[in-house]
């Protein structure tokens, strides 16, 4: 029989399901424009749809060896609770992310062409509805997916907290592969676009003589849609998990159990309620102000959820115990109002240092008139100085939750940041849409005035989009310092005896330390090789193909390989980045112990942080210095500052959009390995 809380949160997965099949019709039913605008469409959609099969069938194999593997170690240790059970876990919490990633692409890639219609016959409001209601279908699709997933895992295995955590795992090695991959080949596609587009061919983005174009805006969905779901699903699931495996591990039966049990259920499904309203407000009361309308409706889904979440604290609440301590009523109350406090002042730092309408991005402007290297300079040191104030926002929220609920109250803040994951992913998804439908505008040869529309969408994007990534970045630390809380308890490691003193214990701290650097690595590298294919075969086809430079009638260039190039220089990138995450936390864990493995996990904690605020705001701003300077600012287009400054974006692509939301999902996977496998290393 299910637990109350069970039903609450089917029922809302549910709700939010029916939401996203409305949205879906009310998106089909809009018209797609011309019959150019429609053929583009469809070259986009069957573009990510071919990526998606090539890179899923290699995380396919990968998926289905580690369930082999679970499942054989487990039966042969039948005293430890791995086995079949953690294995099809494992497997549900794969195919979630799966799922997620596939709606989520399916329908952004069917939003582009009607929001560049919207755009020409509405204006802003309209293409700002077809949008958001893109990106709705893919923030709600991942809230219910995970939801009913994770119901489904918990009322099968009894909430047998270690073979739950299985779900976690499979949703984030998922995750992990088409966040990596999904970012290795969009910013390939676009440093391939560019650098030879708008910089040495001196033609302007998104136009059709590129034959890099189409992998570009292909790239997008499968980057920033299928990626980002997959990745937030993960970071949702494991939110919640996180806070049951601490409470299981410190006591497996404690008084107030079933409030703590039930608490970030009932968030959760408050949250997706909550982020229901706040997009149905974005659609209903948006002007001509995008930016202002996603942001209230991010503030609208939030404060709701505060709201909501403690009238169910006060009716139902009751004071706890946690390893021989007593917290009253409202401290998961507190701690979830600290995690979502938090979240927004990432959230708003973000905001600050990427938006255009604020002196460090109009600074990367101004810097790059004197060339590249300083816009590329000016752009790090934002991204630097952009991680001050998270840290000791997120520092103080720590002691603050542990105070109001001890390591339960920790992995519960990192829940209140993702209690309104439904609203975040919406308007993080959304922004992708409307960078398609401006590239389509363009390679349809609209009115300016539509492309004007569509880039002021574009840039408001590019800033939630960091907004997005902030929330995302900050709920990882939290939720890896709850697993890690969690994997230390049930490996059963006092905190007495790991001491900083110890050597092993110090080698652990630096080897994760280390590894977000050798993993991005990886990563740019990845980007870097898929990029340079991509400008040698640009050039190629300006070069062989008589008239394509010149825009001759009839003459069109050859996107399919540019898309295939992509394509396959992403699966090759990826799969190295992927095998570390995973083989470390095992490498350590058998070689040097549980203490080092401890070690790692917070040394990878502790630099993956800094390092995923910084490159994540270090390129949002450079992106949207190049957007400021393309509204007419020191010279607009074509000038030497925007030379300068498409440099700079290309430099800040890999880096906002590869490197940074990898890292995140880096840290939380390391982390989830080592709770599943916990009982391996006592």
């Amino acid at each position: 029989m299910l637990d109350h809380f069970l039903w609450a949160s089917g029922i809302s997965g549910a709700c939010a399901l029916v939401f996203v099949a409305y949205l879906i019709g009310y998106i089909l039913r809009k018209p797609q424009g011309n019959e150019t605008m429609a053929r583009l469409s469809k070259s986009i959609q069957e573009g990510a749809l071919a990526f998606l099969l090539r890179e899923y069938r290699y995380v396919l194999v990968t998926v289905i060896v580690l369930a082999i593997a679970i499942a054989v170690l487990g039966e042969s240790r039948p005293d430890l609770p791995l086995g079949y059970r953690t294995s099809i876990a494992f497997l549900c919490g794969a195919a979630a992310s799966t799922m997620a990633g596939f709606l989520g692409m399916f329908i952004a890639t069917r939003s582009n062409a009607r929001t560049t219609h919207a755009a020409e016959t509405g204006g802003v409001k309209a293409a700002l509805a077809v949008a958001i209601s893109g990106g709705a279908v893919m923030g709600m699709g991942v809230v219910g997916i995970a939801m009913i997933g994770l119901v489904l895992v918990y009322w099968w295995f009894n909430g047998e907290s270690q073979i739950v955590n299985g779900y976690a795992m499979g949703a984030s090695l998922v995750a992990l592969f088409a966040r990596s991959g999904g970012g290795i080949y969009t910013k390939g596609a676009d440093m391939g676009a560019d650098l030879v587009g708008k910089v040495e061919a001196g033609i302007p983005e998104d136009d059709p003589r590129n034959p890099a174009v189409i992998a570009d805006n292909v790239g997008d969905n499968v980057g920033d849609v299928a990626g980002l779901g997959a990745d937030l699903l993960e970071s949702y699931v494991e939110a919640i998990i996180a806070s049951l495996a601490v409470a299981v591990a410190i006591v497996p039966t404690i008084a107030g159990a079933d409030y703590v049990r039930a608490f970030p259920f009932y968030t959760a499904s408050i949250g997706i309620l909550a982020s229901i309203v706040g997009v149905i407000y974005v659609k209903v009361f948006a002007r001509s102000n995008p930016q202002k309308a996603l942001m209230y409706g991010t503030y609208v889904s939030a404060i709701l959820t505060i709201i909501a979440s403690g009238v169910y604290a006060k009716l139902k609440g009751s004071s706890f115990t946690l390893d021989g301590v007593t917290y009253e009523w409202y401290g998961p109350w507190a701690a979830n109002l600290l995690g979502i406090i938090s979240g927004m002042v990432i959230g708003f730092t973000s905001e600050y240092f990427t938006s255009g309408n604020y002196r460090p991005v109009r600074r990367i402007a101004e810097g790059a008139q004197s060339g590249p290297a300083i816009a590329v300079t000016e752009g790090t040191a934002v991204g630097m100085q952009s991680t001050a104030l998270p840290i000791i926002v997120l520092a103080g929220a720590v002691i603050g939750a542990y105070y109001f609920g001890g390591m339960y109250g920790i992995a519960i803040a990192s829940f209140g940041m993702l209690a309104t994951t439904g609203m975040v992913v919406a308007v993080d998804s959304y922004g992708p849409i409307a960078d398609n439908a401006g590239g389509i505008a363009e390679m349809a040869g609209l009115d300016p005035k539509v492309r004007k529309i569509t880039d002021n969408l574009d840039a408001v994007g590019n800033t939630t989009a960091a907004i997005g990534k902030g929330f995302a970045i900050g709920s990882a630390a939290f939720a890896a310092i709850g697993l890690l809380s969690a994997f230390m308890l049930s490996a059963k490691l006092n905190p007495v005896d790991v001491s900083l003193l110890r050597p092993n214990i110090l080698a652990g701290i630096l080897i994760g330390g280390m590894l977000p650097f050798l993993f991005s690595s990886l990563l740019f590298r990845a980007v870097g090789a898929c990029a340079f294919a991509m400008i040698n075969e640009v050039r190629r086809q300006f070069k062989e193909i008589p008239g394509l430079r010149e825009g001759k009638a009839g003459v069109h260039p050859d996107s399919n390989k540019c898309v295939d190039i992509a394509a396959r220089g992403a699966v090759k990138g990826m799969m190295v980045p992927g095998l570390l995450a995973i083989g470390f936390p095992v490498l350590i864990g058998f070689t040097i112990g549980k203490e080092a493995l401890a070690g790692m996990l917070v040394g990878s904690i502790v630099t993956g942080l800094m390092l995923g605020i910084q490159t994540a705001n270090s390129g949002g701003a450079m992106d949207n210095a190049k957007k400021y300077i393309e509204e007419g600012h020191f010279g607009g287009k074509g000038s030497d500052a925007h030379k300068a400054a498409v440099v700079g974006d290309t430099v800040g692509d890999p880096l906002k959009d590869t490197v940074g939301p990898s890292i995140n999902i880096l840290i939380k996977l390391m982390a989830v390995i080592s709770l599943v496998l916990a009982p391996l290393f006592v």
